[in-house]
């Protein structure tokens, strides 16, 4: 636990909350990963968000539980040393690092995507170029500290929602007319015939569980919010409401207006599937409007993607298992400077892959294993400070667990060659630390 001299300030509340969750998760997932999943199993993309959602929303009540009970910026990485042990703890902070790092180039990129589609622009250097720019800008911005950021998200997400709620109306006749053609056979998998469409099914579901994670940004802040036991449930609980209902019935309308084969290559070739979706619409501009809800979409979770990741380094560095140097905060207590120049330096690296497919591939195995442990560490909590069933905790680990392995097999190779690596730093770190 940090000093109260070397605590971030709290400063955010319920609705503050609830913005910062729905602009971490809003974005990338509902943009771009629909359209990915689409491609891998079919019209049932529907039924994979719906499964994503319901893991979602497991791991997002004991995300609840833990913060309200230990309420500090880190996230599971502190509830691993808290209720597990050092190596655990350790592993879930360089998951959600590497996770999240993966998650927010993803999302520079699907902003440069939809922007240059936007103009009917394609140019993979200039895609680059643009994605680099604005995780340049979103660095800056963290760094002026949580009041400005939470502004700034709070019109990005009010501007996205506006823009959702525009597709879902202006879809709905095209999808009266072309739902049941574009919908049916559900369990087919586009140009992927020999896969069985369980397989295929879980492979998305995995995918689309990242698409949630978000709410986890709620919890990783949780030394900024205000009264945290009642704040931080709360604000999850309503964040996955929203999110879930949202994400179900876009996929509908997104698959039904102009079917899973045209979304699958507008996410691998332009990363923009809703926008061109949209260009199926009978209302001029749909495919304009959506861009831009698109863009300030993908730079609302870039900013909360910045800010949690810079929350984990702090806390990492404050432990000691990164270096020093990224524990301290400026001078007003506001930010962790140097966490976020890390984590801004750290993202544009993994943008230079200009893949977003890959990028979130990587980032669902990550992401998979990190929740798991959360859903370890909430088995933990002692019966006092327990705010829902334990059978919750269990179906949450489970579920993590089993999903975490259906993404390519070279993805989660490498996701697990990166623990490895990972805990060596760790065990190096800890004997540095031991000898000083």
């Amino acid at each position: 636990m940090p000093s109260p001299s070397s605590q971030l300030q709290r400063e955010l509340g319920v609705f503050g909350a609830i913005m910062m969750g729905l602009g971490s998760i809003i974005g990338t997932g509902v943009f771009v990963s629909i359209g990915i999943a689409a491609g891998i199993a079919g019209s049932a993309v529907i039924l994979a968000v719906a499964i994503g959602a319901l893991v979602a929303i497991c791991n997002g009540l004991n995300s609840a539980q833990l913060a309200a009970n230990h309420a500090v910026s880190g996230g599971t990485y502190e509830y691993g040393y808290k209720y597990l042990n050092p190596w655990l703890g350790f592993t879930a902070g360089w998951m959600f690092l590497v996770a999240k790092s993966a998650s927010a180039a993803t999302a520079a990129l699907g902003f440069a995507g939809y922007l240059l589609n936007a103009f009917r622009i394609s140019n993979r250097n200039l895609l680059v170029a643009i994605a680099l720019v604005a995780v340049t800008l979103f660095t800056v911005i963290i760094l002026l500290g949580i009041k400005r950021s939470n502004t700034a998200n709070i019109a990005i997400v009010s501007i996205t929602l506006l823009t959702l709620g525009f597709f879902i109306i202006a879809g709905l006749p095209v999808l009266t007319t072309k739902g049941l053609t574009n919908l049916t056979p559900f369990f087919a998998t586009p140009n992927q015939e020999s896969i069985n469409p369980i397989t295929a099914i879980l492979h998305a579901s995995a995918l689309m569980f990242v698409a949630y994670t978000g709410y986890g940004r709620i919890a990783t802040l949780g030394e900024e919010v205000r009264e945290p036991r009642k704040t931080i449930p709360k604000a999850i609980i309503l964040t996955m409401i929203v999110t879930m209902l949202l994400y179900i019935v876009v996929a509908i309308v997104s698959v039904g207006t102009v079917g899973a084969d045209t979304l699958s290559q507008a996410a691998t070739s332009k990363a923009a599937p809703l926008e061109v979706a949209a260009r199926s619409f009978r209302i001029p501009g749909s495919s304009q409007i959506i861009a831009i809800g698109a863009i300030t979409a993908m730079l609302g979770v870039l900013l909360n993607l910045i800010l949690g990741l810079s929350r984990v380094v702090l806390a990492m560095g404050r432990r000691g298992d990164l270096p020093r140097v990224f524990g301290r905060l400026n001078e007003t207590g506001t930010t962790p400077f140097w966490a976020v120049i890390i984590v801004g330096i750290a993202i544009a690296l993994l943008v230079l892959i200009g893949n977003v497919k890959t990028t979130w591939s990587f980032s669902a195995f990550s992401v998979l294993i990190y929740y798991a442990i959360t859903n370890l560490a909430a088995l933990a909590i002692p019966s006092e400070g327990r705010l829902y069933p334990k059978a919750i905790a269990w179906l949450g680990l489970l579920a993590c667990l089993f999903l975490a392995f259906w993404v390519e097999q070279q993805i989660w190779l490498t996701g697990l060659g990166l623990i490895i690596a990972g805990l060596i730093w760790h065990k190096i770190a800890q004997t540095v630390r031991n000898r000083n």
